[in-house]
C-alpha cells in the first residue's frame, strides 16, 4: 500500500513526467535513408540520436531474420553511430549481447 508521500510523489511525476521525445513517426521513419538503420535492409533499429543507440545496443538480440554478415555491418554502423553521439558501448562485440542476461551496457558519455 501507498504512503501518502508515495502518492503526492506518483501525482507529481504523473503532471510534470519526465519529459521524453515521442519518438519517430512512421512518415519520418519511411523518410530515413536506409543508411541511418543499424539493419538498413529490413529498416530496422534506427540510429538517429543517442536515445536510439542505446535502443538498438539493448534490442539487438532480439532482431530476427538476418545473417551473422549483417549483424557484422549492424555491429559496426551502431560503433559508428555510438561514437558519433557519445554512447559507451561496454560490449567488445555483437556475440557479447546473444548471450543471455544483461544486454549492451550502453550509457552516454554527456551526461
Amino acid at each position: 500500500m501507498a504512503t501518502t508521500r508515495q502518492k503526492t510523489a506518483a501525482r507529481r511525476n504523473t503532471t510534470h513526467g519526465a519529459r521524453r521525445s515521442p519518438g519517430l513517426s512512421t512518415g519520418q521513419r519511411d523518410r530515413m535513408p536506409a543508411d541511418t538503420f543499424a539493419f538498413p535492409q529490413e529498416r530496422k533499429e534506427p540510429l538517429n540520436d543517442a536515445r536510439h543507440v542505446r535502443n538498438a545496443i539493448a534490442r539487438f538480440d532480439q532482431v530476427e531474420g538476418v545473417t551473422d554478415k549483417e549483424r557484422d555491418a549492424a555491429w559496426r554502423r551502431i560503433r559508428i553511430a555510438a561514437r558519433k553521439y557519445g554512447v559507451e558501448i561496454e560490449a567488445r562485440g555483437w556475440r557479447q549481447l546473444m548471450k543471455g542476461g544483461r544486454t549492451g551496457h550502453s550509457r552516454s558519455r554527456r551526461g
